[in-house]
């Protein structure tokens, strides 16, 4: 039995917890939020009263939070306080200057760190079957490694610091790109009166297959588990695509990199959010482009 502490206990955090009580492990937490904290102790974790409270003694620090300014506070709270030889595991989505910082922090004091942000949602976070990528040493992955695989299904070591946000921003930005894409051509077979299903039995077995369209398909009927059939609730939320595609381009201006789809991406999720469509499922995004002109 691993000691872990689990600081962010919200919609990912508090399942991802909850399995590691599950495997057998002793968790304590810790969250802003009074109604996740209830949800985490319902879970069996024990909700501590501080985040430096928490990770009193704690073999295994885990993190999932907003964003990049959070995990640079909240380090700097708890790492005076963290146990030695402490892992520190943060499996928030953040910049990767961020993701270096806190593992300059953390190696400061001596201690380990591993980037790992998660592929999967709120259903995979659930279910255990998320995907995890790895940015920090080979050591620091091989500790992180059991603690992961009761969270998840896979996890993949990317490389150094950073490697894991890295491929994070990669892999959402492919995702938002084609969930457009397959969006798109499904508006376009609606006018040019070609069922769903039609669509979808022809380029799930063709050139045109990809997750968007086979696990997430973003309409009704075809992929009875997507969240079309639910009324697009999320799922993942579309301001969490706009999140990743705004830090796909930061850093593509960072490292000057040529995103152009990745760009578009954004600015067509940044319409669909300021519609007041920020917390419908990402793949939602097919009601908003059926509400666009054509391009003259």
């Amino acid at each position: 039995m691993t000691s872990i502490a689990f600081l962010g206990l919200g919609n990912m955090g508090g399942p991802m917890a909850a399995n590691l009580v599950k495997a057998g492990h002793s968790v304590a937490g810790f969250d802003l939020v009074p109604a996740a904290c209830e949800a985490a102790r319902a879970a069996g974790i024990r909700v501590a009263a501080t985040a430096v409270e928490a990770v009193a003694g704690a073999e295994v620090i885990v993190t999932m939070l907003p964003a990049g300014r959070h995990v640079l506070a909240v380090y700097d709270e708890i790492l005076p306080a963290a146990a030695p030889g402490a892992l520190l595991i943060d499996c928030s989505t953040i910049d990767v200057a961020s993701a270096r910082a806190a593992h300059d922090k953390a190696a400061a004091r001596g201690l380990a760190g591993l980037d790992a942000p998660v592929s999967g949602g709120v259903g995979g976070a659930t279910a255990a079957t998320l995907t995890f990528m790895a940015g920090g040493s080979a050591e620091a992955f091989a500790r992180a490694e059991p603690v992961l695989a009761r969270m998840g299904r896979k996890s993949v070591h990317c490389g150094e610091a950073g490697a894991g946000q890295a491929a994070k921003i990669c892999n959402n930005m492919i995702l938002g790109i084609s969930m457009i894409g397959v969006a798109e051509a499904f508006v376009l077979a609606e006018k040019l009166g070609l069922s769903h299903q039609a669509l979808f039995d022809v380029a799930s077995t063709s050139s045109g297959q990809c997750w968007s369209l086979t696990t997430y398909c973003p309409v009704p009927g075809p992929v009875p588990t997507s969240p079309a059939n639910n009324g697009y609730r999320p799922g993942f939320a579309a301001a969490l695509m706009l999140k990743d595609l705004r830090l796909s381009q930061e850093a593509a201006r960072s490292a000057g990199a040529a995103t152009p789809l990745g760009a578009h991406a954004e600015a067509i999720y940044a319409a669909f959010e300021a519609a007041g469509q920020g917390g419908t499922d990402f793949s939602g995004i097919v009601e908003h482009l059926r509400g666009q002109a054509p391009e003259a």
